[in-house]
């Protein structure tokens, strides 16, 4: 995910030059100021990455240790470990070895999100700072990570580049995490039942599951929800439901960025619709999709100025379309069971 601070932001450190782009038949120069970077506090960073690690490390230790005892990944029956098992981890630090490879696998699709970002900021010369990754004691150990560009953006086409790198490359590093991992699961133990969390797939894992020869794995499973995931797999299941919340098209999302960078006219209504899409689906399938309405529409009227000639290319306008494709491989409308907004209010009341 990346964040664009608009010029006008106090933060900014005075403009030191000016660069003037004239657009034929245009009588006044349009200027855009080029601005110093500020100095960059790498010690926040370090700071940030190594806490993540350490979260993520922790959830993959119950993660680890659900598979090997054969509990769905999400189990927190009497056999499992706690939600957040750091107290156990203390009494027995080796045992962090456990969370090793679902840590070191979201990680990198993680850094390999922001890093596409980052690379094309600086290909274009454009100010950005290095990944902040959030720590938290959540389900997966983060709140993800994010960049931010405090520097003006020169061009529609150096706006589409920044904003479709990063959900491209964090889309590959999973996919190819996926067909990795998907092998190293195993069927399920019935007797164990469902994880108190159930999860859903997007159509990028049917896909994997059709294609693979996992006859080991398919052997009496009729589909993914008779399968314990390994974490390495729940990693790039992490990865996809990442990329496709980035492109959602709205907003300043990664996605709100390639449909501003294409047709920049249509950025407001095509942010609205996809607001009143989320609102739809929170009703329908998942709650957590009103949050994500919410914040679209705070940020879905703010984005950037970026100069409207030139335009983006043809071939920028076909990888806008393969991004679309991704958002549909990635998305999964309902990622929880039974987590809509009338079932999670219902629960909420009958507490």
């Amino acid at each position: 995910m990346s964040e664009i601070i608009p010029p006008d932001t106090p933060s900014f450190p005075p403009a030191q030059s000016t660069v003037e782009y004239y657009r034929p038949g245009w009588q006044t120069p349009t200027s855009i100021y080029t601005i110093a970077a500020p100095k960059q506090r790498y010690w926040l960073h370090v700071l940030l990455l190594v806490a993540t690690i350490f979260t993520t490390l922790v959830v993959g230790v119950r993660m680890e240790s659900n598979f090997l005892h054969n509990l769905p990944a999400f189990s927190m029956s009497d056999d499992a470990l706690s939600f957040f098992p750091w107290r156990e981890i203390l009494a027995k630090p080796s045992m962090l070895l456990l969370g090793v490879p679902f840590s070191a696998t979201l990680m990198l699709i993680l850094m390999a999100h922001e890093m596409g970002h980052y690379l094309y900021c600086r290909y274009y010369k454009v100010y950005a700072t290095l990944p902040f990754f959030i720590p938290a004691p959540t389900l997966i150990g983060t709140l993800g990570a994010f960049i931010r560009i405090r520097a003006p953006i020169r061009s529609r086409s150096a706006l589409f580049d920044i904003g479709i790198a990063g959900p491209i490359a964090g889309f590959v590093v999973a996919v190819v995490v996926l067909f990795f991992a998907l092998p190293l699961s195993h069927l399920a133990n019935p007797a164990a039942g469902v994880g108190d969390i159930e999860l859903h797939y997007p159509l990028i894992f049917h896909l994997a599951w059709w294609a693979l020869p996992l006859a080991g794995v398919k052997a009496g499973a009729s589909g993914l929800s008779n399968v314990n995931l390994h974490p390495t797999a729940i990693a790039a299941w992490v990865g996809m439901f990442a990329t496709a919340l980035n492109l959602l098209p709205g907003g300043q999302l990664d996605g709100g960025h390639i449909v501003f960078s294409v047709a920049p006219r249509k950025h407001r209504w095509v942010s609205t619709l996809t607001i009143f899409a989320l609102i739809v689906m929170s009703f329908y399938f998942w709650a957590g999709w009103l949050v994500w309405a919410i914040l679209l529409r705070l940020t879905a009227m703010r984005h950037p100025m970026v100069p409207e000639w030139p335009g983006v290319n043809t071939p920028r306008k076909v990888l806008a379309g393969i991004a679309l494709l991704l958002l549909v491989l990635t998305l999964t409308p309902a990622p929880f069971a039974h987590n809509s907004l009338p079932e999670t209010i219902h629960e909420l009341r009958s507490r």
